[in-house]
């Protein structure tokens, strides 16, 4: 719930760009000659309705207080293996080529989760997260010293690794770092989303980039340029959420 309204205030900053940005210059965007009657739109909306209900059955069982995250995911499978059964999608070959990359990225997953606990431990033995916390404390560090810190340091770690490996990497570390701060850990959840949204889209490992690269068959360079408007527009949001943090805060309040 705290991430409805920025993620709704990004979208709107995203759209809002494109729009602009189209009618200066309508070439981006130009119209086509095709005619679409209201058939062909009601036929399209049913094309997609089982993506949108998996959509309502994962967010909602997990709102409605029906499952867990982990649980909701298996309800996501359920869903998608019964829609691929009804669009006679799903066949064996199919079948095996997804089971095998489901156990290698969950095996790939857990090897990044387990090199994260031990790394946790490693730092709590030592006594590195302890330090930094009172280390923090007596320099007498801002609290916007602090975040800002903290960007560079995520926009750096963006560039070299993915966004779940930095979390499971920083995160033992960082959060003792925020409460010590006095920041709400629950707004620090979606400063952490965002942070790890731009570095889906810095090179050399932005995985957007690559993902629309090999869609679009264009250099990562291009794909990267093309991304920048949108990345100025994610920091504009993260110091928006950090200086008025009610922005991620306020859902959140009045469901206590």
């Amino acid at each position: 719930m705290a991430g409805f309204i920025p993620g709704f205030m990004i979208a709107g900053m995203f759209s809002s760009y494109i729009i602009v940005r189209c009618l200066i210059s309508p070439e981006l965007a130009p119209k086509g000659d095709d005619a679409y009657t209201w058939r062909d739109r009601m036929v399209a909306i049913s094309a997609i309705a089982p993506v949108i209900f998996l959509i309502l059955a994962v967010l909602g069982s997990i709102y409605m207080g029906w499952a867990t995250p982990t649980e909701a995911g298996a309800v996501g499978v359920v869903g998608a293996l019964f829609f691929a059964a009804l669009t006679k999608s799903l066949t064996w070959d199919v079948f095996k080529v997804s089971m095998i990359n489901s156990v290698k990225t969950s095996c790939m997953i857990m090897l990044i989760v387990m090199g994260a606990a031990y790394l946790s431990n490693v730092f709590g033995f030592l006594g590195i997260t302890r330090a930094l916390t009172t280390y923090v404390i007596e320099v007498g560090l801002s609290p916007y010293t602090l975040i800002v810190i903290l960007a560079v340091l995520y926009l750096i770690l963006g560039c070299l690794i993915d966004g779940f490996s930095m979390i499971v990497m920083t995160a033992p570390l960082v959060l003792p770092l925020i409460e010590a701060a006095k920041f709400d850990t629950v707004w620090f959840g979606i400063y952490l989303v965002l942070m790890i949204e731009l570095a889906q889209i810095t090179p050399p490992v932005g995985f957007n980039l690559f993902v629309i690269s090999g869609l679009n068959n264009d250099s990562l360079f291009k794909i990267a340029k093309a991304a920048l408007p949108f990345f100025w527009l994610m920091l504009l949001a993260t110091v928006l959420i950090t200086v008025f943090p009610q922005i991620a805060l306020f859902l959140p309040g009045i469901m206590k």
